[in-house]
């Protein structure tokens, strides 16, 4: 949600150049030459133009125990918050966004541009920002752009302190032909500390295939297999069996009567294949320990993981039966695609703090981009690889794998398509962590489904948000 739908604020705004009298009024006492222009467009978001307009800048409120500061950095760069504590002495973190919101309010702007002097707060520029020949600020709102030469931006940086602190934003996604275990083998033998390099090297931190897990992988390929046998693996685990029972009886499948068994769950709601996945997904999901460190404003684990795999259940339904994955494994797929983040958190504890605070820092970024900039690893690499390890069905490997890669067209990319279509379009719902990015035409014709069908899906999950939370809350218990 923007500033704008959150402060409801309209900014006296001066006729003769369309922009805030408050901004025009600093750049005019300050004697400060400017130009103002329509924000560049691309893929019809104007956050995403402006990020890739040359010379775009942003700025960020940060703040600790000793107060708070404001970074300037290029837009479209990863600010760098080790970096910023190596250059400043203190831990920074983001200031939350209601605190920003506020401010922006207080201002009566839509939102900051990056100049000093709007907020009054000490100030730490990128030293990048200083070699521009042209920069470009937001206006305080929407659809304008202020542009200044890059010798006038100077003059408003006479009090800043300039330092390295932001670095070019590494590729949304691992190359869909990198060999993730070789990656992964040179980003731990780049951390100096041999301890973490141990636990992933050797797995020796890794919890072992559960066993439930194990027994349901090895009922998969048991063409004899029948309700019977599902239902007593899993009620062997009775924490398990409350949860597959506690999804089928939720308000959200409106099954007639009481769900009283893994059995009633099996035949009377969700059916075989689908109860299946769905117990091997919660099995592993189980696992893993939750973190207790998540970014500010992060939905949790098993919210992302119930509304990603409800949006590929009714994507599935649209398909066209002759094109239609095999619908338990692309549910399982949507129900682990944010594994990975368990494992990162699990693995590499010192790095998952700062992970968290970096994203907090760096809310235009894709979490992929912010991972291989501190680990050299993604989320979903690490989390594709340890499925390989247990020896999981292809198709979750390479859903978890290439979930991101939006032009992947290999082996079994419908599963990875699918995850990539529900997340997007959850996130467009401000549901999930992944970027807020379009969906190509190509991807929707390669799942044979129309966008249009694909919409009406997710608005059908997101039109159910009470239940859904339902589910995912008594997951998390």
């Amino acid at each position: 949600m923007s500033i704008a739908q959150n402060t409801a604020v309209s900014p006296a705004v001066s006729a003769g150049t369309n922009i805030p009298q408050a901004i025009e009024s600093l750049l005019k006492t300050l004697q400060i030459a400017y130009g103002v222009s329509d924000t560049p467009l691309i893929d019809d978001s104007s956050a995403i133009g402006y990020r890739n307009c040359s010379g775009a800048t942003r700025l960020v409120l940060l703040g600790d125990s000793k107060g708070q500061l404001q970074a300037i950095v290029p837009a479209g760069d990863l600010l760098d918050l080790q970096a910023l504590q190596r250059l400043t002495g203190r831990e920074l973190r983001a200031l939350p966004s209601d605190e920003v919101q506020a401010i922006v309010a207080a201002k009566e702007l839509l939102s900051l541009p990056a100049l000093p002097q709007i907020t009054g707060l000490p100030t730490v520029v990128d030293e990048r920002v200083l070699a521009m020949n042209e920069v470009v600020l937001e206006s305080g709102i929407s659809n304008k752009v202020i542009r200044l030469k890059g010798e006038s931006f100077k003059i408003l940086l006479a009090e800043a302190v300039i330092g390295d602190i932001a670095k070019p934003m590494p590729p949304a996604a691992a190359p869909a032909d990198v060999d993730d275990v070789a990656q992964i083998r040179q980003a731990v033998g780049e951390f100096t500390s041999k301890r973490i390099a141990q636990r992933l090297e050797d797995t020796l931190e890794f919890p072992p295939l559960p066993q439930t897990a194990a027994r349901i992988i090895k009922l998969r390929v048991d063409a004899n297999a029948d309700v019977r046998d599902l239902s007593d693996i899993v009620e062997i685990d009775p924490s398990l069996a409350a949860q597959v029972v506690s999804w089928a009886a939720s308000p959200y499948y409106a099954a007639p009567g009481k769900i009283r068994s893994v059995h009633d769950a099996i035949v009377r709601v969700l059916g075989f294949d689908l109860v299946m996945n769905l117990a091997l997904g919660l099995a592993l999901g189980r696992s893993m320990k939750m973190p207790k460190d998540n970014p500010t404003g992060f939905l949790g684990y098993w919210h992302q993981a119930v509304y990603a795999s409800a949006v590929i259940e009714e994507l599935v339904k649209r398909i066209p039966p002759k094109y239609r994955p095999v619908q338990g494994i692309a549910c399982l797929g949507g129900l682990l695609h944010n594994f990975g983040y368990l494992v990162l958190a699990e693995v590499f504890p010192p790095q998952f703090s700062m992970l968290c605070r970096l994203l907090e820092a760096n809310p235009q970024a894709g979490h992929s981009s912010i991972e291989r900039h501190l680990v050299g690893i993604d989320r979903e690499q690490i989390g594709a690889w340890l499925m390989t390890l247990w020896n999981m069905p292809d198709e979750v490997c390479i859903a978890l794998r290439h979930q991101n890669n939006v032009d992947y067209n290999g082996a079994f990319s419908e599963y990875a398509n699918l995850v990539f279509v529900a997340t997007r379009m959850l996130k467009a719902h401000g549901l999930g962590d992944c970027p807020l990015e379009p969906i190509p035409d190509a991807m929707f014709e390669r799942l044979h489904i129309d966008r249009d069908e694909a919409e009406a899906a997710v608005r059908e999950v997101v039109s159910a948000a009470e239940e859904i939370q339902g589910i995912a809350d008594n997951l998390a218990a």
